[in-house]
């Protein structure tokens, strides 16, 4: 567990969110993934000598210490927390990326079955592959498995940085989840093609960082305005660091953008 200044994983107390790895390492899978940040800090732990980075990934697609790599040693962890936590589960990979297998995803949800005093946020570039499990039932650890399902305290999303990748959002609805969410961060483009149908939480932010890509302030706006048309729920996490040195504190933000909720 690592305690992470990531805006919306905070709880609803303002308490700082966590992170839980089970899996380490990914691939780079569009332009979003161009600046990923998680792929620059496992370079800076192998270097380190962290243990869970030092498998190197595709250099075309990944990088060093960023190959995905399973930790089955860190699945207990959401067991010993006895405080509720929001935890923004692997942050620093993708579960549902094609070379996490099927049993070691359910092994996962076993673990937030059992632990339904926290509230798990799963984020992919790859929700095909979520729906198609997760609509398809369970894969098979049948002993184990959670009942109910979906289950009530695992938020499914997927990310989405500019039109050409809007149809994520479809797959996303084909998953039953408690609460359906869009990362749409960093945003490259406006998304006139998104279909919010079903979406209960939209996150909406630039990028930041070296070589940051700018966000227009007016795809920013148009978002938070058909997202409140369709009942969703809306965070406008930060403007990207081409609008200055404060883009993550909100009292600069346009009185439009002022907005950081999270989904009853």
């Amino acid at each position: 567990m690592s305690a992470t200044r990531i805006e919306w994983t905070r709880g609803d107390d303002g308490s700082p969110g966590v992170t839980w790895n089970p899996v380490t390492g990914c691939d780079r899978t569009s332009p979003g993934c161009d600046n990923c940040y998680a792929l620059t800090l496992a370079s800076r732990l192998k270097a380190m000598g962290s243990s869970k980075y030092q498998q190197d990934g595709d250099p075309r697609t990944s990088g060093p210490g960023f190959a995905v790599t399973l930790h089955p040693d860190t699945l207990g962890e959401p067991l010993r927390w006895r405080k509720p936590r929001r935890v923004f589960v692997n942050s620093m990979s993708d579960l549902f990326h094609p070379d996490v297998p099927d049993w070691f995803i359910a092994d996962v949800f076993v673990v937030m079955r059992r632990t339904p005093q926290h509230t798990y946020q799963v984020l992919t570039k790859r929700p095909q592959r979520m729906a198609t499990l997760m609509a398809a039932g369970p894969p098979r650890r049948p002993s184990q498995w959670p009942r109910p399902w979906p289950l009530p305290n695992v938020w499914l999303g997927t990310s989405i940085e500019n039109d050409r990748y809007t149809f994520r959002a479809d797959h996303l609805r084909r998953a039953p989840a408690a609460v359906r969410f869009l990362s749409l961060e960093p945003l490259l483009g406006p998304l006139p093609s998104l279909d919010l149908t079903g979406i209960g939480w939209v996150i909406v932010g630039g990028e930041s960082g070296p070589g940051a890509r700018p966000m227009q302030l007016e795809w920013a706006a148009d978002i938070v305005g058909r997202a409140r048309a369709a009942g969703a729920a809306v965070f406008v996490k930060q403007l990207g660091s081409r609008h200055g040195r404060r883009h993550h504190d909100i009292d600069t933000f346009p009185t439009e953008l002022q907005i950081r909720e999270y989904p009853a």
